[in-house]
């Protein structure tokens, strides 16, 4: 990994507390156009050995023994030297460590200490465990989620762990950046995963509530127009279909060659047309369909695998993916045009902190006492 940071947040350094994929997604989101991530560990849990997790790319790692005063003091100086903590604990671990907010903006008031939980910093469940599952049920987003007449179903953890809470972190802390160059100060971030899915889901709280968004499985954009599915092909592939617009669907039956459809803006016919659009999408390969749609409008795609994806010629053709350590992954995004390719090498650990506040005097006397990792 080279030393210096390229991009946008080059100079903002993160000292990310190592915590479940939300923690470490939001690090590598920073990492990733620039900013200078550490993260801090359990002393035996670091080693020389490269930590290959794609969430992980860009950064250094150090471990640190955050029970003991000498590990809290370590911390501390860090902290001095930083913009922005990211902190993944229940409500009041920090505090009771003494890294809390009040604790690290008495030695730095410009830090941003961004606190990531699944249920926020308060309310009747902020002591509660949780998982991504819980989040977005208690939110009301699961309950829209799934087939008509069948139970709700998660996608597996991205609308809560991910979107809702790493992502929303991330973002918090450029507002809180932003906010900075015009205050000087820091601002303490509360960056709830119920909070994050509920708000991914704003235009379907409106649907609801004015009647345009019905049950599960029963509109336009879940399953429940067969006009925008998935159908199974002759070889036990599958192919996507948003043919929404009358233009896109028209592209699409005619180059299917079908005639005397059942209407599709009656719904009352939508199981019909579903039923004969199934038994056409059988009657050919994913390859064979894909070569019927092939440079149309028909808004017709392949359900490709995650290798499949990296090899398709757009991703190709845009560099999406890249093989790091043997690791395909994919490249950092939203793209920034002109700036220059990111450093995305597994993390390693960060022997020399001196950069960081703690000289090698110091380091090496903490390393002998088991405190530095």
């Amino acid at each position: 990994m080279t030393d210096g940071r390229r991009g946008p947040l080059a100079g903002v350094r993160v000292l990310e507390l190592a915590g479940l994929a939300p923690g470490p997604f939001a690090g590598m989101m920073l990492a990733d156009h620039g900013a200078e991530v550490l993260r801090v560990d359990r002393v035996k849990a670091v080693s020389d050995r490269p930590r290959t997790d794609v969430m992980d790319r860009g950064k250094h790692s150090i471990g640190l023994d955050l029970k003991s005063p000498e590990g809290v003091a370590a911390f501390k100086e860090l902290a001095r030297h930083a913009d922005v903590v990211i902190e993944v604990f229940r409500p009041g671990v920090a505090e009771r460590l003494g890294i809390g907010p009040d604790d690290l903006h008495a030695v730095n008031e410009r830090l941003i200490y961004g606190r990531m939980t699944g249920w926020g910093q308060d309310g009747p469940l902020a002591s509660t465990a949780g998982h991504d599952i819980d989040y977005i049920a208690i939110s009301g987003v699961l309950s829209m989620l799934g087939r008509e007449g069948g139970k709700p179903t998660p996608p597996i953890n991205i609308l809560g762990d991910f979107a809702g809470g790493g992502l929303m972190l991330a973002y918090g802390v450029l507002l809180a950046l932003i906010e900075r160059e015009r205050t000087g100060k820091g601002r303490v971030i509360d960056a709830a995963m119920v909070d994050g899915a509920a708000i991914l889901f704003a235009m379907f709280y409106q649907g609801v509530q004015s009647g345009f968004w019905g049950p599960r499985g029963t509109n336009l954009l879940d399953t429940g127009a067969p006009q925008y599915d998935t159908y199974e092909t002759a070889d036990g592939e599958y192919l996507a279909v948003g043919s929404l617009e009358p233009q896109f669907w028209k592209a699409m039956v005619e180059l299917m060659g079908l005639t005397d459809l059942p209407d599709r803006d009656d719904r009352a016919q939508w199981p019909a047309l579903r039923a004969r659009l199934t038994e056409e999408f059988k009657k050919r390969t994913r390859a064979e369909w894909e070569k019927v749609f092939d440079g149309s409008d028909a808004c017709v795609s392949p359900v490709l695998s995650m290798p499949e994806a990296a090899a398709h010629p757009h991703n190709v053709a845009r560099d999406a993916f890249t093989e790091v350590g043997g690791l395909i992954q994919p490249r950092p995004a939203p793209r920034l045009l002109g700036v220059p390719e990111q450093d995305l090498s597994p993390a390693t650990r960060l022997t020399d902190l001196s950069d960081w506040g703690l000289s090698r005097e110091e380091a090496d006397k903490l390393r002998g006492q088991g405190v530095l990792g």
